[in-house]
Order: C-alpha cells, then structure tokens, then sequence
C-alpha cells in the first residue's frame, strides 16, 4: 500500500500509537484544527504537486468562546486547502488556507500557513522511517490567540506486514510579541490494511499544554477517531469520526481529507 513518494492511500489520518494515546493533557476547548491527521512518510515526487482539501465538522462543542473574540467550537465547519510540491525525494513544501463557517455566518478567510517537510531515506514498505516539519503562519483571533505561530513536528512510524505505526510529536512556538508560553501536542497512529487500496485504523490528538508547567490529564483536550482511508485511483480519500474523552474536548467532531496530485 505504500511507495517511495506521496503514496496512493493517504494514511496520513487515520491514527494512535497504543502506548502514547493514554498522555493527554491541557487547555481551554476550542474548535477542531484546520487540519485533522497524524503526519507519515508521505511525499510528492521531484517536481509534481497536489492538493489536499481538509474537511471537519463539529457536531457537538462548546458554545462559549474559548477566550475574548474566539470562535465558539459548536456547529463549526472548517474547509483549508493544502497545495503541495516536491522539491527533492526527501523535501516537499506546501502551503495552507485557512477558512470556517459559523452557524447562520458567511465563510470566513482566517489565514494562512506555509511549511517544509523532510522525510530521511527509508525502506517505503517495511520497518522504521522518521522526518520533520516546519510550519509558520498567520492567523485571524477567530482561530487563535496569537496571531503568528510557528509549529515544529517530529515524524516517526513503523511498517511490519499489514500493519502501520506513527507518532507525531508537535512542538508550538509562538512568535507574535507576547504570544503566551511554548506549548505541545501529541498525535498517535494505528492502522491495518485490509486490502491493497483499504486501510483501517485509530487515530489520537492529545494536547499536552505549556512545556513549562506540569500537565493534570483532565485538564486538556483528547479525541479518539475512528478512520478509514482508500484509494480512487483518481483520488484518495480520509474519513472518520472523532469522540472527545474530556470534559474540555468537542464531543462529537467528522473530518475527512480529499487528495489529488498531478
């Protein structure tokens, strides 16, 4: 199911790591991320593109505004596109919108992030691969306190026969003046392939709150998915449906991924 390049099956999403699901940690609810996926080995050839069309939908959530003029969590729907490109067979770069759409509210455009991926030679279908991206950006206050951010992600997984393993740990820095503290999250991964085009799977966000003060597991933000990815030929598609296991979590939250590449 997997090739050397961005592979036909994006299991990017689909995800936990059995013994990292149970970390979680902290902060005030707020709306589901622009982007819902656990980050792999995924890259686009030397001079070929794509886009990804990252698709997610609260259910149930929070009515209340996280902080002054942030975006109340319930009924959201986020919709960013991520164009990508490969520079190398080890670097992609890629590129972000970011809009939502409140209840009963025209869309709103709230920023924009661009990013590098590095991915170290591997073997594509078995054993061990790991990586790194770069992400910086600038977001509207609907979404975010700080208005520039800058998020650095470790990429590590395992293959062995049908089954696939990942774990990204995720560093957030911010860099507007006074921007709050260095906070982190981390995002899990289990998946089985049931046919060559079909995998199944778990995928786990876990915040993990400031670096600086010592994490309380009810305190902060944890959703359990349940994940499907298969490939079109045309086009591969992620969906799932996520279940937030505390009280600051959205309860019930669909995502799903579209990708093309060309």
């Amino acid at each position: 199911m997997h090739n050397p390049v961005r592979p036909r099956i994006r299991c990017r999403t689909c995800s936990i790591l059995v013994a990292l699901i149970s970390l979680g940690y902290a902060g005030i609810g707020a709306a589901a991320p622009e982007e819902i996926q656990v980050y792999m080995d995924d890259l686009s050839k030397p001079g070929e593109s794509g886009v990804d069309v990252h698709n997610n939908y609260v259910i149930s959530g929070d009515r209340n505004q996280p902080y002054p003029g942030g975006q109340a969590p319930n009924h959201v729907y986020r919709l960013t596109p991520e164009f990508y490109y490969g520079v190398s067979n080890t670097v992609e770069l890629g590129f972000y919108l970011l809009t939502t759409r409140e209840p009963d509210r025209d869309p709103r455009f709230d920023g924009s992030k661009v990013r590098i991926k590095f991915i170290a030679p591997h073997d594509p279908n078995n054993g061990f691969y790991w990586g790194a991206n770069l992400e910086i950006g600038r977001t509207d206050l609907r979404v975010s306190e700080v208005p520039w951010n800058s998020e650095i992600k470790a990429i590590f997984g395992y293959r062995s026969g049908p089954w696939t393993y990942a774990v990204t740990p995720n560093i957030e820095v911010p860099l507007s003046t006074h921007g709050g503290p260095v906070s982190s999250e981390i995002h899990s991964k289990i998946a089985y392939s049931i046919s060559p085009a079909t995998m199944l799977g778990f995928e786990s966000y876990n915040e993990l709150g400031p670096i600086s003060h010592s994490p309380q597991l009810h305190d902060n933000g944890q959703t359990l998915y349940a994940a499907v990815d298969h490939d079109f030929h045309s086009f591969d598609l992620n969906a799932g449906i996520g279940r937030g296991l505390t009280a600051v979590s959205d309860q019930w939250v669909v995502k799903c991924i579209v990708g093309a590449h060309f």
